[in-house]
């Protein structure tokens, strides 16, 4: 599977690669033709740090941030995120502050939860949403009904790549989007060509990473 990787650079920096395969994939929410690996920008500093400083410059000016809300591993680009918001080169709306970076917890039901000693980076704080991938927008509307329910005030959503632009009216800012990637499609379970085609699912995949079928 992996021999059909192709590597897509991003238009805005060259530093930014993904590496794309495709095939047929299953996700939670649904099937698409490409598995969308961003290891690189998660993992490698200069890439997180590219990535951090792109998506900084959506907010810097203009949306005053507190808290970076982590999913899918995104902890190293929210890093790097928070210290370019903090920059002065970045405009004076987030200069010098402190900004939390926090990850949520998942029970057993798959429930998103903050312990006690992290709710109070949520309430009544200004939320910065991080995903890695966003194709349907499912576990955006998951990530953000459990920041509301902790009393958080999403200020903004940010993504590697979205195959949507934006979730209850709130845009999803992307480094990657479809029109970088050559007839990228998502498909609901029982919409799905290649498995009306009976083409088997070549792996179940996540925002970390794959596992073959």
């Amino acid at each position: 599977m992996e021999t059909r990787a192709i590597t897509i650079t991003s238009k805005q920096d060259k530093e930014l690669k993904i590496k794309i395969i495709p095939g047929h994939f299953a996700t939670n929410h649904s099937h698409i033709n490409y598995y969308i690996d961003m290891t690189g920008i998660k993992t490698k500093h200069r890439q997180a740090k590219a990535a951090g400083q792109l998506l900084a410059k959506e907010y810097a000016t203009s949306t005053d941030i507190d808290t970076i809300v982590c999913m899918d591993g995104t902890e190293a680009v929210a890093a790097y995120l928070a210290d370019s918001l903090a920059e002065s080169s970045y405009g004076q709306l987030n200069r010098d502050k402190v900004i939390r970076i926090i990850t949520p917890e998942f029970n057993t039901n798959g429930q998103m939860l903050f312990r006690d000693n992290m709710q109070k980076a949520i309430w009544q704080q200004n939320i910065l949403l991080l995903m890695a991938s966003v194709s349907t927008g499912k576990s955006i509307i998951r990530s953000l009904e459990c920041i509301k329910y902790y009393g958080g005030k999403v200020a903004g959503i940010s993504a590697l790549f979205s195959a949507i632009p934006g979730q209850y009216d709130v845009p999803v800012k992307a480094l990657f989007t479809p029109e970088d990637l050559p007839d990228y499609h998502t498909y609901k379970y029982d919409e799905c060509p290649f498995c009306r085609n009976g083409q088997k699912i070549d792996a179940i995949v996540n925002s970390f990473g794959y596992s073959k079928i």
